[in-house]
């Protein structure tokens, strides 16, 4: 049991320190780049990047599902590592079952 919350602890924390790290090794805080961020930061990376694009801000509105999966691909091998967006893309037919256009979301 301890050594599952020690995994889970550091799974939150390279989530928490690396999600904002890219792929090119522009990002921050660190500028890793490609494999060298950590596994669970690059994948939050994609779902938050997903999740900015079509959710609802204050100082946004949402963007379509069409136009979240469109920069996703300008994204890959760039800010988000390839596999991972394509992963994430053959997921779309599930995604647009879930979130259809017409539900607003809301942070």
């Amino acid at each position: 049991m301890c050594q599952l919350i020690l995994t889970i602890s550091q799974y939150s924390y390279e989530i928490c320190r690396h999600h904002h790290e890219r792929y090119d090794g522009f990002g921050y805080p660190d500028g890793l780049k490609g494999l060298q961020i950590p596994l669970a930061a690059r994948i939050m990376a994609v779902a938050d990047v997903f999740d900015a694009l079509v959710s609802k801000r204050q100082y946004k509105e949402k963007m379509s599902l069409e136009q979240a999966f469109a920069i996703l691909l300008e994204e890959r091998g760039v800010g988000l590592e390839p596999v991972l967006v394509d992963t994430f893309l053959e997921l779309e037919d599930e995604l647009r079952d879930v979130l259809p256009d017409k539900i607003e979301l809301q942070h």
